[in-house]
């Protein structure tokens, strides 16, 4: 598959609560990661298969997001932008890890690219 789903993040008002309630539901091992000073992301063992994130958002709608593998954060976000997406979010470098970017297609969803670092 040539942009296969690579992600799956929850941000949501209360992570606490989500963390229980999906932990119980589908036995996921979650695991806090400190990403920046005070900001805690869980990272979401699901053992096959795509995997994910959650992290507290207070100001919004609770929600998940996917994100798909890109080779070219920034081409793939301008080329999305020329086929009429609003960019939420310009790419975006996440520590050692990659680059990401938030679009929202022209019928209101929201998706996620993500281009991993080269190793």
């Amino acid at each position: 598959m040539a942009h296969p789903f690579v992600h799956v993040e929850l941000s949501t008002t209360d992570l606490d609560k989500a963390k229980a309630f999906n932990k119980s539901l589908f036995d996921w091992t979650l695991r806090d990661e400190e990403v920046a000073p005070g900001f805690f992301y869980t990272m979401i063992g699901v053992g096959e298969g795509t995997g994910g994130g959650m992290m507290q958002a207070p100001d919004t709608k609770s929600a998940w997001l996917p994100y798909v593998h890109v080779e070219d954060i920034n081409a793939a976000t301008a080329r999305a932008k020329g086929l009429g997406a609003t960019v939420c979010r310009e790419p975006t470098e996440v520590m050692d890890a990659g680059f990401f970017s938030v679009i929202m297609d022209p019928t209101g969803a929201t998706l996620g690219f993500w281009q991993p670092k080269a190793k």
